[in-house]
């Protein structure tokens, strides 16, 4: 298939990525909540021995997009532990109410 043809397929997304993103950000702290119309999730940087928290980055997404989001980072997961070995958790998972801590 040749470059015209697969830039014409409807399933081929070009995606770009400047440098600022691609750069990424530090987090060792999420936090979701959720309503009926939305998942939205805080990536939050904690330093130690720091009483405040900054969120680096938030994502907001549609329900059906968490889900899908959910079943890839399970399947990385998986894919991860294939490779490297288990991942083992260090402190207890905490739940409150809405919120989910990972």
């Amino acid at each position: 298939m040749d470059n015209q043809n697969q830039n014409n397929d409807p399933n081929n997304i070009n995606i770009q990525l400047n440098e600022m993103v691609a750069s990424g950000v530090y987090c060792n702290l999420a936090l979701v909540n959720h309503s009926p119309s939305e998942f939205v999730v805080d990536f939050i940087q904690l330093m130690p021995g720091v009483q405040q928290a900054n969120v680096r980055s938030r994502v907001i997404l549609a329900p059906l997009h968490a889900k899908r989001v959910l079943e890839a980072l399970k399947q990385n997961v998986a894919n991860y532990e294939q490779q490297f070995g288990e991942i083992k958790e260090v402190e207890p998972f905490v739940l409150g109410g809405n919120n989910v801590n990972a």
